[in-house]
């Protein structure tokens, strides 16, 4: 196992500047040595143009366009190449310098933000043309995060560093933009448990994590498990930490009871003990109140200090794992009543292993085992899981609406209890007219036809359903036909294609007045 010695620039090091990790670990992060350059194009981002919206940022799937907040003297020692404006509107406006950072040598020049820019302020040049921005970029990364530019907005969340950056998924995956939003939010404090296939491939390549951590050295602790059981393994990732928390919250009690220079941290320690955001300040100060006593007691709580802020535990994993063969886990896991949250990865195939029809697949969908196109209707995942009536179920699609995404992913973290979001994954194995550039556009089309829906089912809300998607505007047969796994039927089975095809308009315009019905069903 190799890893950098130093931290790059964004130049090349020679093999001899690695050398093996002691404990057989992967450095976090490894995957911004690379700067592999193979993108003929990269965006250009015109600094008069822009708005300052960051919606290119929140899709990009490799994290390689990032807004930043500069300082007056940050930006003056700043790469003469450098692009900056001053902040146009609301937080730090006055305060700080802005600018659309591109690593041209870590994109890989899939174009998908030139579609979201509302003002067309980014295009895409040759990679050469782009070159001299790649100091800039590599500036920009090493500078103080500015916490008063952040929130949970769709473009506050942006001045957050990502922690998923460079993986090697395909140009335009749209499995990296979810997991790079959720690294965004709540991967400081973060679990993940990834089933095996395209998000563990991308997620945990040999030498080269993408996943990495902040300034303070805080990231998501990653693991691998194996297809058909990756489920329970998040909830032993889940169980386990717990155990030990609760744990040290009996021992916290105890404390209070005989060192009054802990009490009032403590107490606010266990006051927050559920609620991770709020939590994660009281741990901060609990933890200094420890190390101020230093009593016995606070030593052995200090021992474990790092399980006393809440953990984020997160389980991703693909529609084959998800509807198929891991099924029987998702399920346990959601009756288990347990605080996980589960990220479905939905590509309507079995997208890493070459592209075999799964229960996600839909009619008249060609696929492997489903050559002359699927009969059975898409399994209903999300109405299984919300049977249970206490688990919070999402089904969202980025490229339709950004904000929806944010709020589901937000609100399935902080409900105290299970949570399930399945996101509309557009895949290479779609082929897509024009290519994975329309990746985002394509969920939009996706959404207004009626073929995918958006809703959030959340059990502690006064209003529990809430159906986002708008009624469709028609155009069904025409988004089908925008994509091979479902157009190539009609050149090989035409007659079948004309009678599935309607079956599947059929069934979604079935599905969207169903939901319907569930707004008053759960308005009580």
């Amino acid at each position: 196992v190799l890893f950098p010695v130093d931290k790059m620039d964004g130049d090349s090091l020679p093999v001899s500047a690695f050398k093996p990790y002691a404990d057989g670990q992967f450095e976090l992060g490894a995957s911004a040595y690379e700067k592999r350059g193979v993108a003929v194009t990269v965006p250009e981002w015109d600094a008069n143009k822009c708005i300052q919206c960051n919606n290119c940022a929140f899709v990009c799937p490799h994290a390689t366009i990032r807004p930043f907040a500069l300082t007056a003297e940050e930006a003056e020692k700043a790469p003469a190449a450098a692009k900056l404006v001053d902040v146009k509107a609301g937080k730090g406006k006055g305060v700080y310098k802005y600018t659309m950072a591109v690593s041209p040598l870590d994109c890989m020049g899939c174009g998908v933000c030139v579609g979201v820019c509302p003002v067309k302020a980014i295009s895409m040049k040759p990679q050469e043309s782009q070159l001299e921005q790649q100091p800039v970029f590599n500036y920009c990364v090493k500078l103080p995060e500015k916490k008063d530019m952040q929130d949970l907005t769709l473009k506050g969340s942006q001045f957050k560093k990502p922690l998923l950056e460079f993986s090697g998924s395909c140009a335009g995956c749209a499995e990296t933009s979810y997991a790079r939003l959720i690294t965004q939010l709540f991967g400081d404090r973060m679990y993940i448990s990834n089933a095996t296939g395209c998000s563990s491939i991308w997620g945990g390549p040999g030498a080269t994590a993408p996943y990495c951590a902040n300034e303070e050295g805080k990231g998501p602790a990653w693991s691998n498990s194996l297809f058909e059981d990756n489920a329970e393994h998040g909830l032993g990732m889940h169980i386990a930490q717990k155990t030990i928390r609760e744990s040290l919250a009996a021992k916290a009690r105890k404390l209070i009871e005989t060192e009054d220079s802990v009490k009032d941290a403590a107490q606010k320690w266990l006051d927050t003990f559920n609620d991770g955001e709020a939590n994660k300040a009281a741990t901060k100060d609990f933890i200094a109140a420890l190390e101020a006593c230093g009593c016995d007691a606070c030593k052995e709580i200090l021992e474990k200090k790092e399980y006393l802020n809440k953990k984020s535990v997160w389980i991703f994993g693909g529609d084959g794992w998800a509807y198929d063969i891991g099924f029987g886990g998702v399920d346990h896991v959601l009756a288990s009543g347990e605080d996980v949250n589960i990220f479905v990865f939905d590509t309507e195939v079995y997208s890493n292993t070459g592209g075999q029809a799964s229960k996600a697949s839909n009619i008249g969908q060609v696929a492997q085992f489903a050559a002359a196109g699927k009969e059975m209707k898409k399994k209903s995942l999300s109405e299984i899981a919300m049977s249970y009536g206490y688990v919070y179920v999402a089904q969202v699609a980025m490229g339709a609406d950004r904000n929806q995404t944010l709020k589901a992913i937000a609100e399935a973290e902080a409900y105290n209890g299970p949570s399930l979001i399945i996101g509309y994954a557009p895949c290479e194995m779609h082929s897509i007219k024009g290519g994975m550039i329309h990746c985002q556009e394509e969920m939009k089309k996706a959404v207004d036809c009626g073929y995918w829906n958006m809703f959030r089912f959340n059990p502690a809300a006064a209003k529990k359903f809430t159906l986002d998607s708008k009624e469709p505007k028609g155009g069904y047969q025409e988004f089908l036909m925008n994509e091979a796994r479902y157009n190539r039927l009609t050149r090989e089975f035409p007659e079948r294609a004309e009678v599935l095809f309607k079956k599947n308009e059929a069934a979604a315009m079935e599905r969207y007045a169903h939901l319907k019905k569930l707004i008053d069903l759960y308005a009580d």
